[in-house]
């Protein structure tokens, strides 16, 4: 599985961004994992591309759909992480079981 638009500093740690909204927080995806990004909240939506190991992902907003099981626990919450494009949360090193995002519309 995959994310795109991930940035990475060389030590490893979280980047942050500035944006038109304020500062956007990146998050790593599991270690060793190539995380496919899909174009909706579930497993059932196509894949649109998949992120090398390694990626980093900036979460727009957060909402629920199918659930999964990840390195990071089983979770229903889907990240966005750009136009149409979801990656399971399980699959998230966010720190946090819940929204670390506000809700998509």
């Amino acid at each position: 599985m995959a994310v795109e638009h991930a940035a990475e500093t060389a030590d490893g740690d979280e980047e942050l961004s500035a944006t038109a909204s304020g500062m956007l927080r990146y998050y790593s995806i599991a270690p060793g994992v190539r995380l496919n990004v899909r174009s909706g909240p579930g497993t059932g939506y196509r894949i649109v591309r998949v992120l090398p190991e390694g990626s980093k992902v900036a979460i727009f907003c957060q909402m629920p759909g199918t659930t999964v099981t990840g390195p990071y626990g089983t979770s229903n919450l889907w990240d966005n992480i750009d136009d149409g494009e979801f990656v399971s949360d399980a699959y998230v090193n966010t720190g946090s079981d819940g929204y670390v995002a506000s809700r998509c519309a």
